[in-house]
């Protein structure tokens, strides 16, 4: 998968308070060469068929969730997505809190001659438990993980260039 690069949680983000302490946190990022607002990045990202086949098993365990459930969360009309809920958002960022789990989302559009660019991002973060401990879990899954993050970000990017 080309043009996903792995990337330091930008300083100020929604994910920042996450980073840099006992909490797992990771981040990616793309290029698309178009301008891109926030609720299309999310709309798009949480329709993807590959997320969808995530939706399956949510729905399997009794948390569905719809592509119009995905642009109610996206336009800001909802507080909840499947078991997500809306920690905090802001004009370009979106951040989900399931138990110690986030999931961050945000679409920085590039200024002056850079405008018809947009930096899309995608992070998570894993709060450690009330004795400090992350959990057997993070470690043996990263790499899963990492390529799910990657793969999921890069077919939000090809859902928004084939919709241009």
């Amino acid at each position: 998968m080309t043009a996903i690069a792995e990337c330091k949680v930008p300083e100020g983000s929604l994910l920042s308070a996450y980073a840099g302490g006992e909490a797992y946190t990771d981040c990616y990022s793309a290029d698309v060469s178009m301008p891109v607002i926030q609720a299309q990045f999310v709309e798009a990202f949480y329709t993807t068929p590959l997320f969808k086949v995530e939706r399956f098993f949510l729905r399997l365990a009794s948390r569905p969730s719809t592509d119009v459930a995905a642009k109610e969360l996206a336009l800001g009309q909802t507080e909840t997505f499947a078991m997500w809920r809306v920690e905090n958002r802001k004009e370009t960022e979106l951040l989900l809190a399931v138990g110690r789990t986030r999931s961050w989302l945000m679409a920085k559009s590039g200024a002056g001659q850079d405008s018809n660019r947009t930096r899309l991002y995608f992070g998570s973060a894993i709060v450690p438990n009330q004795k400090g401990q992350l959990g057997f879990g993070v470690t043996a899954l990263q790499g899963f993980h990492k390529l799910y993050s990657r793969a999921l970000l890069h077919a939000a990017r090809l859902r928004l260039e084939r919709a241009k």
